[in-house]
């Protein structure tokens, strides 16, 4: 997507989002990229949007949604590493620590809510928030010393719902808990695909390059350490272009 114009983009999103007059300002969002490494391949896990949603119907995506802000007070067993809130707060305006953290809990929640994975450590956590009552039912206390930031992307101009969307990552090892399924229906079918797979499915193309971002991270550092180089895609002077954090 590196270069296009918006009026390309638009046309190799035309059947992933709607168009339309949407939010003039984008909404952070944040998805989680869970990986699982098999021999020398990485698999990774992606679900099925249903048709009738209005973003990105019936493709192939990671959990994840828009951040809320009442995530940020939510208690944590471990913190992110100082090197990835730096990223996550570089270049975001507003975006302060707190709102690292929100950004970062709202993947491990919407993790849950769309997978039924409770990434953390086994432990009593006490909270009134109510999107986060399975992690008290099940004693995981969420954790943030696991999650990598992969990628930024902000969604272009000109959709009826825009995002600024942190990609994360962590691995499958971090889950505490898993259920059968969680306790939302927005994806339909789960499923664990190697990164050659991944890029063949049905996905929006801003995932297809997300996972060529992450495979070319992998070939450079398997084990995700933290602080690495993160891409930044955005509309700029009308061109989508690819900077750097």
């Amino acid at each position: 997507m590196q270069g296009m114009t918006k009026a390309e983009v638009d046309k190799a999103e035309r059947n992933e989002v709607a168009l339309g007059d949407g939010p003039k300002r984008p909404r952070d969002a944040a998805t989680l990229i869970l990986l699982d490494r098999k021999g020398n391949d990485f698999h990774v896990l992606m679900g099925r949007r249903h048709a009738a949603h209005a973003f990105m119907p019936g493709k192939f995506v990671f959990p994840g949604g828009r951040t809320d802000p009442a995530d940020s007070r939510v208690p944590v067993a471990t913190g992110l590493y100082p090197e990835e809130e730096a990223k996550l707060t570089a270049r975001a305006g507003r975006t302060g620590a707190i709102r690292a953290r929100a950004i970062a809990l709202s993947a491990i929640r919407e993790t849950y809510e769309e997978a039924g994975l409770l990434i953390g450590r086994k432990g009593p956590l006490s909270t009134g928030k109510r999107d986060w009552q399975g992690f008290v039912e099940h004693s995981v206390q969420p954790s943030l010393e696991a999650v990598r930031f992969i990628a930024r992307a902000i969604t272009p101009p000109g959709r009826v719902r825009r995002f600024d969307t942190r990609f994360l990552a962590a691995w499958r090892d971090d889950v505490a808990v898993a259920l059968p399924s969680g306790p939302t229906n927005e994806l339909e079918e789960l499923v664990w695909l190697p990164l050659a797979e991944a890029r063949k499915a049905d996905i929006p193309t801003i995932t297809r390059t997300i996972l060529d971002e992450l495979e070319k991270r992998l070939s450079d550092d398997p084990l995700l350490r933290p602080g690495g180089t993160i891409p930044f895609y955005r509309m700029l002077h009308n061109r989508f272009v690819r900077e750097v954090l």
